[in-house]
């Protein structure tokens, strides 16, 4: 899809995954809150669609009407690229989305009617991250920078390969991020940066062990993510978008250690615990992104002879 239909479209991927992210952070507000029960019924919430948004109802119900408005955005984007879009992954990618944010809502849905059960709680917070990195690979895809590239493998793939090693890593800790916040196990450990004046805590409860797995993953990550930097700060410097990406992870990764701290020396306060969410969702689509960048052959516009000032034989 190329010119303006293809500027449009890519405009359009880019508002669903902005969309998302909020809703991201709105959805972490519900669980820091405390509001997952706020309203007892779905689809409708106390029989009504606009009940008095007040208390916990203005986030959970805040949070289904911002569901809705990225539902009929992922609706109408899968639509577009199924119809318009020639490349047929980018069209699977559109119906993968369009699967996704079908099954969240249903899985919302059931969260609330069967009392937050773990098991859904859980595999909900993770299917929102793994439909974010959706709208985040439409968003690359069908950016200017990957029409312009060929399909070939580069000298950058090591960075992509370890690119992907890195998101994989940071969506495992975000698995081990929403057990903590749906187990209760945010307090499990009190300070930091050791563990009750330990490097290594006693594991006498089960929310101490999934406490501590966290921050093991925390570490692992940072050390992924500080390799990366270095790579592409070392071999692949004279890629502007690699480089910039790289840094944005690391620096993501530095304020979401100062964001873990901060929770836990304000005691769970709101604002810091919904943000260390959105931030992690952050850590994750920045490393989405450097890996499908990294994989790409930039391919330069063929040489158009200029016959303006040509003379004549």
């Amino acid at each position: 899809m190329a010119g303006r239909q293809g500027i449009a479209l890519h405009r359009f991927a880019v508002v669903t995954a902005t969309a998302t992210y909020v809703l991201l952070f709105l959805g972490g507000l519900v669980t820091s809150t405390g509001s997952g029960l706020a309203v007892p019924d779905w689809p409708l919430s106390f029989g009504q669609v606009f009940p008095a948004m007040v208390g916990g109802v203005l986030f959970e119900h805040g949070h289904r009407l911002a569901a809705t408005v990225v539902g009929i955005l992922t609706t109408t984007l899968a639509v577009w690229t199924v119809v318009r879009e020639p490349r047929p992954g980018v069209r699977v990618l559109g119906t993968l989305m369009l699967f996704a944010v079908v099954l969240q809502g249903v899985l919302g849905g059931v969260t609330v009617l069967y009392k937050l059960p773990l098991a859904v709680s859980v595999t909900h917070a993770c299917l929102a991250q793994i439909f974010f990195c959706l709208c985040v690979a439409m968003a690359v895809v069908t950016g200017p920078a990957w029409l312009r590239a060929g399909g070939g493998f580069t000298v950058a793939a090591p960075v992509a390969a370890l690119a992907a090693v890195t998101t994989a890593a940071v969506f495992v800790q975000l698995v081990l991020g929403a057990l903590v916040r749906h187990t209760g196990a945010g307090l499990a450990i009190p300070d930091f940066p050791l563990a009750f004046g330990r490097l290594v805590p006693p594991f006498d409860t089960r929310l101490i062990a999934i406490h501590f797995a966290h921050r093991v993953g925390a570490a692992v990550v940072t050390v992924l993510v500080a390799s990366l930097l270095v790579r592409c700060l070392g071999a692949f410097r004279s890629d502007r978008r690699l480089v910039r990406l790289a840094t944005l992870a690391a620096s993501l990764v530095v304020l979401q250690i100062a964001l873990g701290a901060t929770i836990l020396w304000t005691h769970r306060a709101v604002f810091p615990t919904t943000l260390h969410l959105v931030i992690g969702a952050g850590v994750l689509a920045t490393c989405l992104a450097l890996t499908l960048h990294a994989g790409r052959v930039a391919v330069p516009a063929a040489a158009t002879p200029d016959l303006r000032h040509a003379v004549p034989a």
